[in-house]
């Protein structure tokens, strides 16, 4: 009994957090209510008190359940264990945008926290999760730089750290055009030719 218990409240959780993907993509996060999501939901406002704490809470929980198996698979290099670090650069971010470019899921929830939230009032505090992620992001990719550039022997142009910014803003400005254009162009193969010409920039030998 207790083990459908468990079950049943963790289904309703997962349904609720199903509805406010929904529902933030439609109305935006600020506009939102919790009894639009509890509808959406076919549950009570009770319910997602049971389960958050208050929007911002529903809001994180919406956005781990996408991040954190991204953030686990790059840290583990689950994608690219073993290759050196050149290619486990390219790989991250070939696999952050083919997961974005693959998966609804995924590429709504960037598209909600791109482009359908306001970082005021009860929400501020989600720029700083934002801030916190691309610093953790930018960090991974100077690190890759860094090692890359000891293992080849290249003379950088620019500090590694310079050289991540450079980086970071390529996937990032790619990602948020992608998702503002509605897919207008090969997210994958583009990020590609362009993150390979920026390593080529940089001094590095990319085939």
């Amino acid at each position: 009994m207790a083990r459908r218990t468990k079950e049943d409240a963790d289904a309703t959780r997962n349904s609720l957090l199903d509805a406010a993907e929904l529902v933030f993509y439609e109305k935006g996060v600020a506009r939102a209510s919790l009894n639009e999501i509890a509808q959406a939901a076919g549950a009570t406002r009770g319910a997602i008190y049971w389960h958050f704490k208050d929007k911002l809470d529903l809001f994180n929980a919406m956005m781990d359940r996408v991040t954190l198996p991204l953030e686990q698979a790059t840290e583990n290099d689950d994608f690219a264990a073993g290759l050196p670090p050149l290619d486990r650069l390219r790989r991250l971010i070939d696999f952050l945008q083919r997961s974005i470019a693959d998966d609804e899921r995924t590429r709504r929830v960037f598209e909600i926290a791109m482009y359908r939230i306001e970082y005021v009032n009860d929400l501020a505090d989600v720029r700083d999760r934002h801030i916190e992620g691309c610093a953790g992001f930018q960090s991974q990719i100077e690190r890759f730089v860094r090692e890359a550039a000891a293992l080849h022997q290249v003379a950088l142009p620019v500090d590694p750290a310079t050289a991540a910014i450079g980086l970071r803003a390529i996937f990032e400005g790619l990602m948020q055009g992608w998702l503002l254009t509605h897919s207008s162009f090969d997210l994958v193969a583009v990020s590609r030719a362009s993150v390979d010409t920026y390593l080529k920039g940089l001094g590095f030998r990319v085939e």
